[in-house]
């Protein structure tokens, strides 16, 4: 299939979204570009081309590596993308992961009444 593949069917089929309607959804609101151009589901991929894709507070981008249009196992997509997202990009969303959740011990069970007051506050 040298010919190319729809962009959403590779999103779904490398395994970058869960089902292929998300993939296509993502497509049709302008949250996956191809050369900062927003696509349309039904358009058709090429080996090499980069497609970046947002999802906040990050953007993704990602080289096609080879074409497929159906679903395969983790490990065989993994050799059809490659992700070449900056660092920067990844440094986001790590910085969001850590202001957002409050860190408990396991095994302390429930959190008290005080305890809710003061992630309430943190998360605020």
């Amino acid at each position: 299939m040298s010919e190319g593949v729809r962009i959403d069917k590779w999103l779904w089929a490398v395994r970058i979204f869960k089902t292929r309607s998300l993939a296509s959804d993502h497509c049709k609101s302008a949250k996956v570009t191809i050369g900062g151009i927003s696509v349309k589901p039904s358009k058709i991929i090429h080996i090499d081309e980069v497609i970046s894709v947002k999802r906040p507070p990050a953007i993704f981008s990602y080289k096609v590596k080879g074409l497929i249009s159906k679903r395969v196992s983790a490990s065989l997509a993994a050799k059809h993308v490659e992700n070449i997202t900056p660092q920067a990009e990844l440094d986001k969303l790590a910085q969001v992961k850590e202001s957002v959740f409050f860190k408990r011990e396991r095994g302390t069970g429930r959190p008290t009444k005080k305890e809710r007051r003061d992630i309430d506050k943190l998360r605020t």
